[in-house]
């Protein structure tokens, strides 16, 4: 991942009462802190300084009053703010901007609590304070400690290149998606899928909003499906692994267990999981159940709830994070060019592959799933962005081909083989007739990036 340099500013005490909550990068020991990266506007009367200390103050001891005075346990309990950088380069305009709050790892029960321990102590209720309107969580960094209670992904990213035979290829991975999202048969599914798995796909999903329908109960959907994929490989499609169907397994926590061990009794090898709508806990449950032998395919519907405004929320960079600790195997990062994909995608999407697949202690790397608006002709800006380790998700892309569902995920296939022998997709389609096909269907669509307002740089320090 390209690194990203910032030079941070020492605190120093201009508040008296204070001076419990700051520290020096150098008094902080990965190790025994959790530490979390905030870009914050506040008050224009306030700088980001005394803003950091009242994040750290509300997030530990509680309170910002006479804290100085306080008994050695709350000089023991405090978070520390250590670092910061103003936005404005020139120094002159000091409430916004970047600061770094380290958390006491021993506050937090990790072992008990888990994740939604986390956000209560990193997020908490300083998000909502008057003083400071605005607040993007931005990185997060988490001490060995805490990365040893988790188990992460089961599978990950070489655990699915072995399910679909492409250890030896590494070739990005092609994944269908159910279209339209709402209203398709058992029987529907099941021809999309046969012509997906024809033209040499590598998975198939459900839609997001696509679950238990009235036109396509789950479980008969999953048995229709697996016949298709049992026929596609009984034809010889696919020789060089396993293709699976990829059921939606989004419910209520108390009835996500038992409908995922129906799914996989009814055969499904994956499941998805739109945890940004079920939240951490539904994941985790999923992911570290011994009787859940499949890959887990994460969909972050909602996320934009959240992640989306550039000053306010948390950062996908960190909602990807956690996801990848908390077990999943794949999960969605937008494109560099499509639907979901703007101009900011160059700088965000870097800094999410390198929290999902760089070198993490015992946990395994996660596949980038690339979705929204992608065709064989900008397939090579997302790989270009984020390398071959990735799934490109298909709807309308393939589905919406003059020939079909199955010239499109033929077409599709043959575009990744164009990139995988350095050969412009225009130049391959000559000899290629779905990949023309495709051509003529969509032209150059989704080929520019849109002019989005910029989101905050991350700052230093990530695992």
């Amino acid at each position: 991942m390209p690194e990203i340099k910032r030079t941070w500013d020492t605190p120093t005490v201009e508040h008296s009462e204070s001076s419990v909550f700051q520290t020096t990068p150098d008094q902080i020991d990965p190790d025994n802190y959790i530490i979390g990266t905030f870009f914050i506007t506040c008050d224009p009367r306030m700088d980001i300084e005394h803003a950091g200390v009242i994040i750290a103050a509300e997030q530990s001891v509680g309170t910002f009053t006479d804290v100085a005075t306080a008994t050695d346990l709350a000089h023991k309990t405090a978070a520390k703010v250590f670092s910061w950088k103003f936005e404005d380069p020139s120094g002159s305009l000091k409430h916004s901007g970047w600061v770094k709050v380290a958390f006491p790892v021993f506050l937090l029960d990790m072992d008990n609590r888990g994740i939604p321990d986390l956000f209560t102590f990193v997020t908490g209720n300083w998000m909502g304070f008057t003083p400071i309107p605005q607040c993007k969580w931005v990185d997060l960094q988490l001490p060995k400690s805490v990365l040893k209670l988790f188990k992460g992904p089961q599978f990950g990213v070489e655990g699915m290149r072995k399910i679909c035979g492409t250890t030896e290829t590494r070739r990005p991975h092609l994944g269908a998606t159910l279209k339209p999202k709402m209203g398709v048969t058992d029987e529907g599914a099941a021809a999309q899928f046969y012509d997906a798995a024809c033209g040499g796909f590598d998975t198939y999903k459900d839609d997001e909003t696509y679950h238990n329908q009235w036109c396509s109960p789950l479980m008969d959907r999953i048995t229709k499906i697996m016949e298709a994929l049992d026929r596609a490989k009984s034809e010889g499609h696919h020789p060089e692994g396993d293709m699976f169907y990829v059921p939606q397994v989004t419910t209520d926590l108390e009835t996500t267990l038992e409908t995922a061990d129906r799914m996989i009794a009814h055969g499904a090898r994956g499941m998805m999981l739109n945890f940004m709508c079920t939240w951490y806990p539904a994941l985790r449950a999923l992911a570290e159940d011994p009787s859940i032998n499949v890959p887990i395919h994460l969909h972050r519907a909602s996320h934009a709830a959240l992640t989306r405004h550039p000053r306010h929320g948390i950062n996908l960079p960190v909602t990807d994070f956690i996801a990848r600790i908390a077990g999943g195997d794949m999960v969605h990062v937008g494109t560099a060019r499509g639907k979901l994909g703007d101009k900011n995608k160059f700088t965000e999407i870097p800094q999410i592959m390198g929290k999902i697949q760089d070198p993490l202690e015992h946990i395994k790397p996660m596949m980038g799933i690339c979705s929204g608006g992608l065709t064989p002709q900008n397939y090579h800006f997302s790989i270009d962005l984020m390398g071959n380790d990735i799934q490109l998700q298909n709807g309308g892309g393939i589905h919406g081909h003059p020939w079909g569902t199955k010239g499109g995920a033929i077409g599709a296939r043959q575009a990744v083989e164009a990139y995988m022998k350095s050969i412009p997709v225009e130049e391959y389609a000559k000899t290629h007739e779905e990949l023309a096909g495709a051509i003529q269907a969509w032209g150059n669509k989704y080929a520019v990036a849109s002019e989005e307002s910029a989101v905050p740089e991350l700052g230093e320090g990530s695992n």
